[in-house]
């Protein structure tokens, strides 16, 4: 196990370092924001003293290696914008995100791991084909339309939940479906083809030769040798909706990261962009060998495997 958990360790190092040495390069190929922090009266000098004070008249090898620097005392530097620490930024606007990010995640798991169990167990029933449609529809609706249907029908027509912004578990209903349905036709898709091939192995007719029922069978059996590619999934998506939580943010007002995000990108405020996408990578770093601990957990014939590899 110590084997198994140092490679990973590696492994996870060695990603971080990628991750953040592409994030700081491409960031700073995007152009020079020192135009956007001047006004339009501004001489030329003036323009070069800003980027000396900012530091982005240094060679960009130099401010990379200021960056690494920076970044191993958790400091991420200060909104070019706001003159803020991108830190109070991200700790005021991460609440919101995970709230989000936890009803999608809430929609999707609730919803689609039973809509999955009972397409498997009654694929050939008239409840499986309304499923099989209602999965379809969900996932062929971008997140930026189901957000605005859910708007038209519940707020606008039927009035019965607020159109956008924050407060009460009201507010979050409709942002969570719009991130969450997506996922939810994910995980719909991914239980049922992960028990299905478990209800077709010999295990599974045996013990329906000897009477056991398939309530006990599931909760027994299958549902722990189907978990593997639910947990894939699940560590997967968890990094999707943080991702798709900008969209959403945007139409449904939402004061979370992703909104935070848009407005730093149109005013190439670098050092915001960074930080947040450096915690989506890191989060989704830290799901990746989280979901690797499980599988040994769940099937310890994958860290045996690992640790031989």
């Amino acid at each position: 196990m110590k084997r198994f958990l140092a490679r990973r360790l590696w492994q996870v190092i060695g990603t971080a370092f990628g991750v953040i040495t592409l994030i700081f390069f491409l960031q700073h190929l995007t152009g020079d924001p020192t135009y956007l922090l001047v006004p339009e009266t501004a001489t030329k000098a003036d323009i070069e003293a800003l980027r000396k004070t900012l530091g982005f008249d240094r060679p960009l090898i130099v401010q990379y290696f200021a960056f690494l620097k920076q970044l191993a005392s958790f400091d991420l530097g200060r909104s070019l914008v706001q003159n803020v620490p991108v830190s109070t930024i991200i700790a005021s606007r991460l609440p919101y995100t995970l709230q989000l990010a936890g009803g999608a995640l809430l929609v999707a798991c609730g919803i689609g791991i039973p809509v999955g169990i009972a397409l498997a167990l009654f694929r050939k029933s008239p409840i499986a084909s309304f499923l099989s449609s209602f999965v379809l529809a969900a996932q062929s609706m971008p997140t930026f339309w189901s957000g605005i249907l859910l708007i038209m029908i519940f707020a606008v027509n039927l009035g019965w939940l607020p159109p956008s912004s924050t407060g009460g578990v009201q507010h979050l209903i409709m942002p969570s479906f719009a991130l969450g349905l997506l996922s939810m036709a994910t995980f719909a898709r991914i239980t049922r083809t992960a028990l299905l091939d478990e209800l077709s192995k010999d295990y599974v007719r045996t013990a329906r030769s000897r009477g056991v029922p398939t309530g006990r069978l599931l909760l027994r059996h299958l549902a722990r040798n189907a978990s593997i590619p639910v947990i894939t999934v699940a560590s997967l998506e968890i990094s999707n909706l943080l991702a798709g939580a900008v969209i959403v943010e945007t139409v449904f007002a939402w004061p979370g990261l992703g909104q935070v995000t848009v407005q730093s990108i149109l005013a190439r405020d670098f050092l915001v962009v960074q930080g947040v996408v450096l915690l989506g990578a890191f989060v989704t770093i830290a799901l990746n060998l989280l979901a690797d601990i499980l599988y040994s957990a769940v099937d310890p014939r994958i860290r045996l495997d690992g640790a031989r590899g």
